[in-house]
C-alpha cells in the first residue's frame, strides 16, 4: 500500500511517501524553494517523493492530509465569537484566507494534485487526520517499542494541544487531551515574541539564551500566567495574553507583570532581563513537562515514552525526562513539528486502512537515520558543480574522509554534504557544517563569519556511539540531536572566582572544557550519537578524527547561514561556501577548496536571508 502524507498551509509544507508501512521519502518544501518555513502546497516535496521510487500519483492509494481543517475552523470561529468584540482585528484577518483557501481545502488540493496527474481525479482518494493524531502516529509507529505511552506537545492542532495515547502494536488510543487556548508550546512562543524572536523559528534561540540567565521569574509566571496542576495539567489566564483575540502574542498587562515592552530586535540589544525571562520560562516548561510525564507513568505503568509535537524539539526539557527515570526508554520523533504531520498522517492512515501488524526491531526505529530527502551520485555533483564554475577534485572514498579529518584537526571549518539529506529542523551528517570542538575560538567564528547569527547560540557535538558515556552523562542513544546532557566532570575546565562571577553572554568566552566549541554555559551539550549503521560514512569520518587527535567528537551545525533552510543541491552548497567564511566543501567524492575557487565568484551572504 502506498500512502503519501501531506502537511502545507500553516508552516513547514512537507510531503512523506509510506509503503507498506515504511517511510521511504520525506522533505520539508522550504529545502526546494529556499524559503524558511515554507507554507505553500508542497509540490516540490511530493515530487521528490514520488520520483525517489518511480511511482506516479495514480500508483498512490492514498494522500492524507495532517489536519482536518473544518475542526480547526470551527475553533477559530468559536474563539472569535466567545471574545467579540475584541476579537474583531483578528477575525477580520484571518477570515478571507479560510472563504478563499483554507475552508475549501479538499477541492485546492484535489486541483493541486491533479496537476501532478489526471488519474488522481477521485475524491475518495483523499482523507485526513486529526494533527494530534498525526504527530502521535509520528512518534509511535516508527519507534522501536512494541508498546509506548505517546505525549504530543505544541502550539495547537485543531482544538487539541497536548494529548497522550497509549500506543501498541497498530493502535493508538487517547487517554488525555488539553485543549486551545491552554497551550504549552503558545507559552513558549509568547515568551519568544516578548524577548523579541520570531513564533514558530526562535522558539529554539530562546532555549539556548535560558542557561545565560537566572530563573528569577517562576513565580510571577505561576502566579499568574499558569495554573499548573499536581498531574501536569494546566491553564493559562487569557487576561495576559493576545493570540486569541488579537494579532500579538502577548498584551499590555503581560507587559505590565514584567515592567517592560516587548523586545524589538533590530532596536533593542539583548540584556541580563531578557536571559532571565529565557531561564524562567525554560523552567515553568521543565517543570509542566516532568509533572506530566510523571503522572503518566504512574498513571499507566508504562516504562516506554514516546514524544512529538513543536514542544519535543524542547532538547533541555526531553534530557530532564530521560534522567528523571519515570520512564526507562524515550524515543522522539527527530521531524517532531509540523513537518513530521506529514509522515505521521501517512501512518496512520496506513495502519487505520490496511489492518496489518506493525513489526519492530527491538532497540532500532524505522526512521533509517531520518536521511529520507535528496541525494546526488558523484558524476551528478561533478556535472553540476561545473556548470556554476567551481574547481572540483575528485578523491577516492578513503582519500576524502582522510583529507577532510585533517583538514578539521587544522582547525578548518567544512561543508559536508553526504548521502541523502535529513527531514526535520537537525542537520545529521548528511548536510552537515563540521569543526573542531577542541578550539576555544570555534563557537565565535561559526557564528559570526559563517552562520552570521547571534553569537551566544550554542554547537552541538556529534560523537561515536560507542564513545559518548565518555564525554558526556549520557549512557544511551541520542541519534537525532534532541537530548542535552552534561560534559563529563573529568572534561570540565574548573572556572575561576572571577569567571563564576561573570553574567550573561560574558561567559561565552570563558574556556569550560576539553571541547569548548560544543559546551554551553552551564556544561551541557546537545548531543548526536553517530551510528555506524545508519551513517557509516559519518562515523568514519569520526573514527578518523579521533585517531588524528584522540577526540571522537565534531562540532555539527546545519548547513546554512541563518534565515536560510538546510543547502539541498550541490548547487546551494557550492553558494553557501562562496558567501560565508567556509574553508572548504566536502560533498560526494568532491573536494572544493575555497582558496582555490575564483574570485569573481564570491558572494555576500551576511544579509542574504531575512533574520530567522
Amino acid at each position: 500500500m502506498n500512502i503519501l502524507g501531506i502537511s502545507a498551509l500553516y508552516h513547514d509544507s512537507a510531503a512523506a511517501l509510506v509503503i507498506d508501512g515504511q517511510p521511504v521519502a520525506a522533505a520539508q518544501e522550504e529545502r526546494f524553494t529556499r524559503k524558511k518555513h515554507d507554507s505553500a502546497f508542497p509540490r516540490e516535496a511530493v515530487q521528490f517523493c514520488l520520483g525517489h521510487v518511480g511511482l506516479r500519483l495514480s500508483d498512490i492509494d492514498h494522500v492524507v492530509f495532517y489536519d482536518k481543517p473544518f475542526l480547526k475552523f470551527e475553533r477559530l470561529l468559536e474563539s472569535y465569537i466567545a471574545s467579540v468584540p475584541w476579537g474583531f482585528q483578528s477575525f477580520r484577518a484571518a477570515m478571507p484566507v479560510w472563504l478563499r483557501e483554507k475552508l475549501f481545502q479538499k477541492d485546492l488540493l484535489l486541483r493541486e494534485f491533479s496537476e501532478f496527474d489526471d488519474g488522481f481525479a477521485s475524491a475518495d482518494k483523499l482523507l485526513f487526520t486529526e494533527h494530534h493524531q498525526a504527530h502521535a502516529a509520528s512518534a509511535f509507529f516508527p519507534s522501536p517499542f512494541d508498546e509506548a505511552l505517546v505525549l504530543t506537545l505544541d502550539g495547537v492542532g485543531e482544538w487539541v494541544t497536548t494529548s497522550a495515547a497509549l500506543g501498541s502494536g497498530n493502535k493508538l488510543n487517547v487517554i488525555k487531551e488539553i485543549h486551545f487556548p491552554h497551550s504549552l508550546g503558545l507559552l513558549y512562543s509568547a515568551f519568544t515574541y516578548y524577548v523579541g524572536f520570531k513564533v514558530n523559528s526562535g522558539e529554539y534561540k530562546l532555549m539556548g539564551l535560558a542557561p545565560y540567565g537566572k530563573p528569577r521569574f517562576v513565580e510571577a509566571i505561576k502566579s499568574h500566567l499558569v495554573d499548573i496542576k499536581e498531574d501536569g495539567s494546566f491553564r493559562l489566564n487569557q487576561s495576559y495574553f493576545d493570540y486569541v483575540t488579537g494579532l500579538r502574542m502577548t498584551n499590555k498587562r503581560f507587559e505590565q507583570l514584567f515592567g517592560r515592552p516587548p523586545r524589538r530586535p533590530d532596536v533593542d540589544d539583548l540584556e541580563p532581563f531578557h536571559m532571565d525571562i529565557a531561564a524562567s520560562i525554560q523552567a515553568v516548561t521543565e517543570e509542566i513537562v516532568l509533572r506530566l510525564t510523571r503522572s503518566l507513568a504512574k498513571r499507566t505503568g508504562q516504562r516506554n515514552l514516546c514524544l512529538a509535537g513543536g514542544v519535543a524539539l524542547n532538547c533541555v526539557a526531553n534530557g530532564k525526562i530521560l534522567r528523571d527515570g519515570s520512564f526507562e526508554n524515550l524515543w522522539i520523533q527527530p521531524a517532531a513539528g509540523d513537518a513530521g504531520g506529514a509522515l505521521g498522517a501517512a501512518l496512520a492512515a496506513y495502519y487505520a486502512r490496511s489492518g496489518r501488524p506493525r513489526q519492530t526491531t527491538p532497540g532500532r526505529d524505522s526512521m533509517a537515520g531520518s536521511y529520507l530527502g535528496p541525494e546526488f551520485k558523484d558524476s551528478e555533483i561533478q556535472s553540476r558543480l561545473s556548470a556554476v564554475g567551481a574547481r572540483v577534485k575528485t578523491f577516492t572514498h578513503s582519500a576524502l574522509v582522510e583529507r577532510t579529518a585533517e583538514a578539521l584537526a587544522n582547525g578548518k571549518a567544512v561543508g559536508w554534504f553526504q548521502g541523502r539529506m535529513e527531514f526535520g529542523p537537525r542537520a545529521l551528517g548528511g548536510r552537515s557544517i563540521l569543526a573542531d570542538p577542541r578550539s576555544s575560538t570555534m563557537q565565535k567564528v561559526l557564528n559570526l563569519k559563517i552562520k552570521f547569527r547571534e553569537s551566544f547560540r550554542p554547537f552541538a557535538p556529534s560523537v561515536l556511539r560507542e564513545d559518548v558515556a565518555d564525554w558526556f552523562e549520557l549512557e544511551g542513544d541520542s541519534p537525532y540531536m534532541l537530548l542535552v546532557a552534561e560534559v563529563r566532570n573529568e572534561r570540565r575546565v574548573a572556572m575561576s572566582d572571577q569567571e563564576e562571577n561573570l553574567f550573561g553572554i560574558d561567559k561565552l568566552n570563558v574556556c569550560r572544557s576539553d571541547i569548548p566549541a560544543v559546551t554551553h554555559v552551564d556544561y551541557s551539550a546537545r548531543i548526536q550519537t553517530v551510528h555506524q549503521d545508519t551513517n557509516p560514512r559519518y562515523h568514519e569520518l569520526l573514527t578518523t578524527f579521533k585517531r588524528r587527535t584522540g577526540c571522537p567528537i565534531l562540532v555539527n551545525t546545519s548547513f546554512n547561514v541563518r534565515g536560510e533552510p538546510i543547502v539541498c543541491t550541490p548547487e546551494d552548497a557550492f553558494r553557501c561556501l562562496m558567501g560565508t567564511g567556509l574553508d572548504a566543501l566536502a560533498i560526494g567524492n568532491c573536494w572544493v577548496a575555497k582558496d582555490e575557487q575564483d574570485p569573481a565568484l564570491a558572494q555576500d551572504y551576511s544579509s542574504a536571508f531575512e533574520l530567522d
